[in-house]
């Protein structure tokens, strides 16, 4: 199931419309039925709260307004790897080259001010 914090994808009459964060999964009154708070991840950002059955949540297809929409939780496909500068390891530099300079922004703005 999308908990909050998972990016969905939006289905709208079965084409992909819109990316959204789930922010907030609270209970109705109805048993089984929830308010979700979306974070539509589209400019300009607009936050909507769709009040839903656990198992449109999970996936199932739905309707609103008589149009069929759907979401679909997005998981990082397998063997999308950073680099591996981007992971913290580091690269073998060739001989004869100057170790580069590391230059801290923070300690920039701290001499301007």
């Amino acid at each position: 199931m999308a908990t909050e914090n998972d990016i969905v994808l939006i289905y709208f009459e079965d084409q992909p419309i819109s990316f959204a964060r789930i922010e907030d999964i609270s209970p109705d009154v109805k048993k089984d039925w929830y308010h979700v708070k979306l974070l539509l991840l589209q400019v300009p950002l607009q936050v909507v709260t769709w009040i839903l059955r656990d198992i449109y949540i999970n996936g199932k297809e739905f309707t609103m307004e008589g149009k069929k929409i759907r979401l679909e939780k997005v998981v990082c496909p397998k063997g999308m790897e950073p680099p591996d500068e981007e992971k913290g390891i580091p690269e073998e530099k060739p001989e004869g080259k100057k170790a580069q300079k590391v230059i801290s922004l923070a300690d920039i703005n701290k001499k301007e001010r």
